[in-house]
């Protein structure tokens, strides 16, 4: 007869087909939309947890695809979580794609001090960074049928 081990329960409400991951206190749900993947960390990020969490957002970041980092669920930000947005910044860059940084009031505070680059592409909302997203889509469109009568 086998074992079985119970499991914490999730702080995040169950979502079918789209599991919410437990990455060492934090809670990592990933979703892809039209857009761009979006990537939801909740619970404290630190030193412990900052190279499961770069693992899956290296695994998250598609070409052709922006990505936004969304930590408004974050108790706790250490400073060992800067790693976690350079690698998320290496990975953008080596996919050619876009990507922004939803944080919650205080956590902004936190990376604006702590973050080597001051100039991290930060979004008030998840919906903010969509439209942004969006926005710059629609501009390439626009733009697309001037480049080819030029060419």
């Amino acid at each position: 007869m086998g074992t079985t081990t119970r499991m914490p329960a999730s702080k995040s409400p169950f979502r079918y087909g789209n599991p919410t991951i437990d990455c060492k206190g934090a809670e990592v749900h990933t979703l892809c939309k039209q857009l761009a993947s979006v990537m939801t960390v909740s619970g404290f990020i630190d030193q412990t947890n900052v190279e499961c969490l770069s693992d899956r957002a290296r695994h998250c970041v598609i070409p052709e695809k922006a990505f936004v980092l969304d930590l408004t669920g974050v108790e706790s930000f250490a400073k060992a979580g800067i790693a976690l947005l350079d690698a998320i910044d290496d990975a953008c860059f080596a996919a050619g794609v876009e990507w922004s940084l939803v944080a919650g009031e205080a956590l902004t505070h936190i990376l604006r001090v702590h973050a080597q680059d001051p100039d991290l592409p930060v979004a008030h909302s998840v919906p903010e960074a969509l439209h942004h997203f969006s926005d710059v889509a629609d501009e390439r469109r626009r733009l697309l049928p001037m480049l080819t009568k030029s060419a």
